[in-house]
């Protein structure tokens, strides 16, 4: 897979860094907005949230990715050291994991001949079916953290942007109207890529969203006054 292929693992990460990145950014922007009603403060400290945000969520995404790359990587590696050096073992946990699905007999021994026939088709049986461990949720780190990263930053920007043409107080609202429609639209999306409804799912994003940038408003108020 390239680097800009995506599998549905990666678009959750991608809805994970935009999501953070709407909240935490609109969070800073709420509170230095309304404590100081000067657009080149609010400016300078949503550019500052954004990047800041990018990165660290970034690294998060590498060191996170790395760690869990090296797990699945030393897990190929001791189910391929025990097809090799003792297969017999590696023969009966495949006929234990059929034999719970239900094969039986001649038919069950055709299953585990066939896989263990091809060296190749083993070891991903023993890691998906045994292991449960998927090649695909395991993927380049690098490949992860560009994808964080750029999302993270997509989002910071969505509330950020008003704030480019208008004032502070006119950007507090059209920011918050925004990120509660991209905050929906995220939820309602992860709604479509794991289970629930589109519509409680965008909202219950949405609203917890906004609660938790709000917080930054409200410092806002307290600091201003």
């Amino acid at each position: 897979m390239g680097i800009f292929s995506f599998s549905r693992a990666n678009i959750k990460d991608f809805i994970l860094g935009f999501q953070d990145g709407v909240v935490n950014v609109l969070g800073i922007l709420l509170g230095v907005a309304i404590a100081t009603n000067d657009t080149r403060i609010v400016l300078i400290a949503g550019t500052a949230g954004l990047f800041a945000e990018s990165v660290s969520m970034a690294a998060v995404a590498y060191t996170s990715s790395s760690a869990a790359k090296s797990y699945y990587d030393s897990q190929l590696h001791s189910e391929r050291m025990e097809i090799r050096h003792r297969p017999w073992e590696g023969v009966e946990e495949i006929r234990d994991i059929y034999r719970k699905k239900g094969f039986r007999g001649k038919e069950l021994d055709m299953v585990v001949k066939k896989i263990t026939s091809n060296k190749r088709v083993w070891l991903e049986t023993m890691m998906t079916e045994e292991l449960k461990l998927s090649r695909e949720d395991y993927e380049s780190p690098v490949k992860n953290t560009f994808l964080v990263g750029a999302a993270t930053f997509a989002g910071s920007f969505v509330p950020l942007a008003p704030f480019l043409a208008m004032a502070p107080k006119e950007g507090i609202i059209v920011s918050s109207l925004l990120s509660v429609a991209a905050l929906f639209a995220v939820g309602a999306v992860k709604a479509k890529l794991t289970i629930g409804g589109w519509l409680r799912s965008g909202t219950q994003i949405a609203v917890i969203g906004m609660v938790a940038a709000l917080l930054g408003y409200v410092i806002g108020i307290l600091f201003g006054a």
